[in-house]
Formats: C-alpha cells, structure tokens, sequence
C-alpha cells in the first residue's frame, strides 16, 4: 500500500499498545489509507468515535489485514461535525457511519441512505454537546423506508413481533408479485445501552453485560472481554484454562449450528432433521452446563482463566456424550444431505457471491460459504487456538445450501478438537489472578464466534477505566448480506434465508 502504511503500526489479536505510540493522522490521510486498505482485501472489523480533550471527537477505524495476521488501528481527530463518508467506496462502512452519527451526532456527508440504526438519543458526544436528554429518542421503528413505486409493486411489512418466540425486528420488502425487490430490515427493538454502561462505570457488573450481549453467544462475546482484560492486565491464563476455553467456544458452536439445521430442515417441512437436531441441541448445551453448571456457559470464563475445572470423571462423561453426540448429528444431518426435496430448496436460494461477500464485509459461516477462505482461530490465533489448529470449512455457492452445509463441516471440526483437547488436558490450575488495566492503552481482540468474528476494542484513561468500549458482534457485519440474498428470490423464500444467516438482534442492538 501507499507511503501512509509507514504511519500505522500494526499489532496481534489482544496486544495492548501505549496511545501514545499510535500516530494520528490528517483527516484525508485517514480517509485514503483506510479506502485504500480496504481495496487490498484488509477489512473493516470496527469504525467508532469517542470524544478526546478539547472537544474533539476521535474517529477509530480497526482494520484486520486476515492473512497477515495484524490487526491495523488508525484514527483521526475531528473538530467539526462531520466528515467525508467512506460508503459511497466502501459498503462495509455502510452500518458503521449510520452508527457513529446515531452515537456521536458526526455526520458522514455523501452517505446514501443515513437513518438510525437502534433509536436511541447520542451518548458518545463532545463535553459541550449538553445533556443527553435534551430531546426525546426517535420512536423505535419510526424512520423513511426505501419505497419503490410502479403498476403492481406492493410493500409487505412483518415484524416486530413475529409468530413464534423470538426476538422482535422489523423488514419490509418491495415486491412485484411474489419476486422481491428490496428488503430493508430495521432493528434496534433490544437496545439495553451496553456500550454507554460500560464507558460510564464497567466495575463488576461489566462480565454480566458481556455474558448477555448476544445470550446464544455468551462463550464467545465473554472470552472477547476476558483477552480485552488479560492484554490491558498483563495476565497469564494457565494452560488448562485455556484449553477449557476452547471446549467451551466450540461447544457453543456446535449447539447453535445444530439448532440451525435442524431449523432450516424445519423451514422446507423436513421433520426426521427438525425433530433430531432440536433434542441434539438440548444434548450438547447439557455438555456446556456440565462445566458450569448454565447450558449458555454463564459464570464459566473470568479474565485469568476458568471459574471451574473438569476433573477426569467428569472430563470422561463428557466424551461418552460427545461420541453420542456425534453418532446422532451424522444420521440426522446425512438424512437431510441426500433427501432431494431438500436440496432442490436450498441450492441456488438466497445466493451471495464472493465479490459481493468481500464488498459488504461478511464474516464467519455466512462468509465461508461465499468461498471466503477466514476465521479467526486460523487467521489470528490466541489461547489454546495457538497450538491446536481448527481447519477451516468453506463452500463457494454462497446459497442457502451454502450456509448450511459448511455449518456441518464445523461441527464436524469441532467435535474432533473438543475430543483431543479432553483426551490431553494440561494440568495445573485454571485461573490466574487479573492484573489492573494500564492506563492510556488500547487492546483489540478478536474471537471467532459461531456466527463469525468477534470484535472488541477496549481504549483505557488515566485511571485505566474504559474511556470506549466498542462491540462489534458478527450480525453487525451480516443483517445487510441478509437483505442483499433476497434480492430476486420469491418472498416465500424469506423464512429459509433468514435462518441460513440466524443473525441476532440483541447482539445488534446492545
């Protein structure tokens, strides 16, 4: 890349570095380096705001440089209200900038479509902005849909509340018949104002926050923080928690990837999958609550290690029901994989291709199916991923079949990692008294996730508390791959498209 690449200093997965050591730059500058990053395959895992003294506003863009294995923090500080924005060049900075503007009050001139993003009154604001409740939020859902016109096109509305006990969003497509136009998806129903609870006072309240972020991703959003703490500490995580930790995350993994087969067997009326996976699943959460006694891993993972070890009968139940669990999956999933009623509705459906995934900044399962050869375990490895390589899975048709097939390639990895990590568990202890935060840094750690990269940034003040704490869970980097697969797909398709991408809501809307 060009002469600014010699201004960024590049750093690993969960290392902290001094503020001071970090250059900032020229607003252009900081604007061209991060396009031209982008146009060489380094992706935009984070792009936030924070106010700094003498109130101006930092502008952070985290960028993730993949096969390189370096994470690239830049920043730029601003003076006035608004800057240049990145979308027009780069989409993966579409979601982001209608972000920074809802949280900060700075504008991205040139933005194509600016809206809320969560509905919620700005927080992360200049020290002259006034008080945050100088004028009411916007109403939740209330906002200029994209509207399309013409003889026969239609608007169909769904949600916020949905038939069935899920999490309430809003979508609404444009049709012409049965063929869909457009979707636009519409959240921002969960916010709970984690990231302004977090800046204003984390204390011991802040690994609760972390293990309710996303409730089916309670490992990996946790694990996140625990890095996010041990950089900033300088704390050593003993061996054999770290191998716990892995169980964990992919004990995650392979429950929610099971639920979601099961799922979409359930969307094309294929019960013998549907009715297995769904007891499956109650399977392999019963596994993660033998470690801690909760089936989503809460009170598990503390910065320095594990709250509870795995002694050799318990370690040897856990693989009997691994074998089980095993055995179960291959004649449950198999049974799907050659049914060609199935296949005939997953193949060609909902179909995102690789430029388009690179374009929008897919991650995870979503991404690998478009042929995206990227997951953080291999990429940026940290903990018992260091040591014990999880291969890779992907598929390159980008459709629904996509989405689900290379779910069942992971589980497959991950059931072949858990048993050799339990087969040759360190010894030792498992947890390790935390060091307090150094004050004026900044560490950012990624985690792979079952739905894709992880990302928090944490940035330290003077008394080494969070002056930021940004989270990035992968449906931030998804909903709009979701949108852009229903373009031309009939609208029946819907329920099959959305499973195949199983996005969170709250873990959008924190």
């Amino acid at each position: 890349m060009s002469h600014l690449a010699s201004k960024v200093l590049p750093i690993s997965n969960s290392q902290k570095v001094d503020l001071s050591h970090i250059a900032g730059m020229t607003l252009d500058d900081f604007l061209d380096y991060t396009l031209e990053a982008t146009e060489h395959g380094v992706r935009l895992s984070a792009f936030f705001a924070h106010p700094v003294e003498g109130n101006l506003m930092r502008l952070w863009a985290i960028l993730v440089y993949d096969h390189q294995s370096l994470v690239l923090p830049v920043y730029t500080d601003l003076a006035q209200d608004s800057y240049p924005s990145l979308t027009p060049y780069c989409p993966q900075a579409h979601w982001f900038e209608r972000e920074i503007l809802e949280q900060c009050g700075i504008k991205p001139e040139g933005h194509p479509w600016l809206k809320p993003i969560r509905f919620h009154r700005p927080f992360c604001r200049r020290s002259n902005a006034g008080p945050d409740d100088e004028s009411a939020p916007p109403q939740v859902g209330s906002t200029d849909f994209f509207h399309m016109e013409g003889e026969e096109i239609h608007e169909v509305a769904v949600g916020p509340v949905h038939a069935g006990i899920i999490e309430p969003g809003h979508f609404r497509f444009q049709c012409h018949g049965e063929n869909v136009f457009h979707l636009e998806i519409s959240l921002g129903y969960q916010y709970r104002g984690i990231e302004r609870a977090l800046t204003a006072e984390p204390g011991r309240r802040a690994i609760h926050y972390m293990e309710t972020a996303a409730g089916d991703t309670t490992i990996g959003h946790t694990l996140a923080y625990c890095q996010a703490m041990e950089s900033l500490g300088g704390t050593q995580v003993p061996p054999r928690a770290q191998a716990l930790r892995g169980i964990a995350l992919e004990l995650e993994r392979i429950a929610n990837h099971t639920g979601d087969l099961g799922a979409l067997a359930g969307d094309v009326g294929y019960l013998p999958t549907l009715s297995y996976c769904g007891r499956i699943r109650g399977d392999v959460l019963n596994m993660t609550a033998m470690l801690c006694g909760n089936r989503f891993g809460r009170g598990f993972l503390r910065p320095g290690g594990t709250a509870y070890d795995v002694e050799p009968e318990r370690r040897d139940t856990l693989l009997k029901r691994l074998d089980a669990v095993e055995r179960d999956l291959a004649v449950a999933v198999n049974l799907m994989w050659k049914a060609p009623s199935v296949l005939a509705r997953f193949e060609g459906t909902g179909t995102v291709e690789r430029k388009v995934c690179d374009a929008i900044g897919l991650v995870g399962p979503a991404a690998r199916a478009s042929g995206a050869n990227r997951d953080i375990r291999k990429d940026m490895p940290l903990g018992i991923f260091q040591f014990a390589q999880v291969p890779v899975s992907t598929w390159d048709s980008g459709d629904v079949f996509a989405r689900g097939y290379v779910r069942w390639l992971e589980i497959q990895q991950s059931i072949s990692f858990i048993r050799e990590q339990l087969e040759s568990l360190p010894g030792g202890s498992v947890l390790s008294t935390p060091g307090n935060p150094a004050p004026h840094h900044l560490t950012i750690s990624l985690v792979e996730g079952w739905r894709g990269e992880i990302c928090h940034v944490a940035i330290s003040d003077a008394g080494g508390n969070f002056t930021r704490y940004k989270i990035i869970d992968p449906s931030f980097h998804n909903w709009f791959g979701l949108a852009y697969a229903l373009r031309d797909q009939q609208i029946s398709d819907f329920p099959l498209c959305n499973k195949s991408f199983n996005l969170s809501y709250c873990g959008h809307d924190l």
